[in-house]
């Protein structure tokens, strides 16, 4: 079992006078066979816990902890943090030019696994799961993320989830800009990760409608860099009718 703890973090943007607290002290735990909802308003700082998690350089932790299955994240480099079992599925995915959506998934794998695949099963595990995904096979040759529509690079990041099978998936605002199709293909996807024993998931995202295909074991309402409230399946639907202007005054008066 598998396990993410994050406690108390705080997490900086910028240098000197220009520094920014963005998160305020977020307390969070993500186990394996759990799925964590995270919601909250344009700024509240849910895309920066994430990119903090994952180990950007734009942030800074100028306190607390996170942890994986006890080991602690803050200490280890990006690529540790991946081989250790931790992914990003990322709001905007960057575009590398020449380089092929099958070498960065193999390279990628290798990475995570310590030897590379062979060829053979390698294809084979792509194949099937871009069949999965309704990826077209010639989606494998073309330059990363270049060109591709806002749905194609949004199947793409769970294409990488369920190549590299990490322990917790952080999937920021994956459902954005998505069609109702393309957005069921990527939740199907979700589902048959967080299916397998041992994964966890942390879902970022703005509105409800993804909850409906993905359904969150926790809610947590996120506001002014910390967690407000806390609920079940249920508070998404609330914030989904009402808003969360009652939880930004909340926030803003504490």
């Amino acid at each position: 079992m598998s396990k993410l703890e994050i406690r108390d973090l705080h997490v900086s943007v910028g240098h000197g006078e220009d520094s920014a607290e963005i998160l305020r002290g977020v307390d969070l735990t993500v186990s394996s066979g759990e799925t964590h909802a995270i919601m909250g308003p344009n700024g509240s700082g849910k895309s920066t816990l994430a990119y903090s998690i994952a180990g950007h350089p734009k942030y800074t932790v100028t306190s607390g902890a996170v942890l994986l299955d006890g080991q602690d994240v803050l200490a280890m480099t990006v690529d540790e943090r991946a081989r250790a079992g931790l992914f990003l599925a990322m709001q905007y995915p960057v575009e590398v030019p020449g380089v092929s959506v099958s070498n960065f998934l193999r390279t990628a794998m290798t990475a995570v696994r310590g030897e590379a695949p062979k060829l053979r099963n390698f294809v084979k595990e792509m194949n099937g799961a871009m069949s999965d995904l309704a990826i077209d096979p010639k989606f494998a040759e073309r330059s990363l993320n270049e060109g591709f529509s806002g749905g194609e690079k949004k199947r793409h990041e769970i294409l990488q989830l369920e190549l590299l099978d990490p322990k917790i998936a952080v999937l920021d605002e994956t459902d954005s800009g998505l069609d109702v199709d393309a957005l069921k293909v990527v939740s199907e996807g979700i589902n048959r990760f967080r299916a397998k024993p041992g994964h966890g998931v942390l879902l970022i995202t703005h509105y409800n409608r993804i909850l409906q295909y993905v359904h969150p074991d926790f809610v947590h309402v996120f506001v002014a860099g910390r967690i407000v409230e806390e609920g079940g399946a249920e508070l998404a639907k609330v914030l989904e009718n009402e808003g969360y202007e009652k939880f930004t005054g909340a926030a803003t008066s504490a």
